[in-house]
């Protein structure tokens, strides 16, 4: 078990080797979690998206927007194992 330092101001610097192990990089966040015992669990924050973030993801993949026609042709082609 590693033994951490609190400082003056109440914070603690996680080592290296910790950060590596739970994935997380300069910048990113942690999530915790309090548990009996005064025990803690520590993970790497996942950012949560939502679907305004997913269609920004899309934005300007295309020449030119498809017709509903177009997307059905399409569609269909792919249903019937064609390309």
């Amino acid at each position: 078990m590693a033994t951490l330092t609190i400082t003056s101001r109440g914070q603690v610097t996680l080592r290296k080797d910790v950060l590596q192990h739970l994935g997380i990089k300069p910048g990113e966040k942690i999530d915790f979690d309090k548990l009996p015992d005064g025990e803690l669990r520590l993970r790497a924050s996942k950012p949560k998206g939502n679907i305004d973030g997913f269609i920004g993801l899309l934005a300007g993949s295309t020449k030119k927007p498809l017709t509903i026609e177009e997307m059905n042709e399409i569609a269909s082609s792919g249903w019937a194992g064609e390309r």
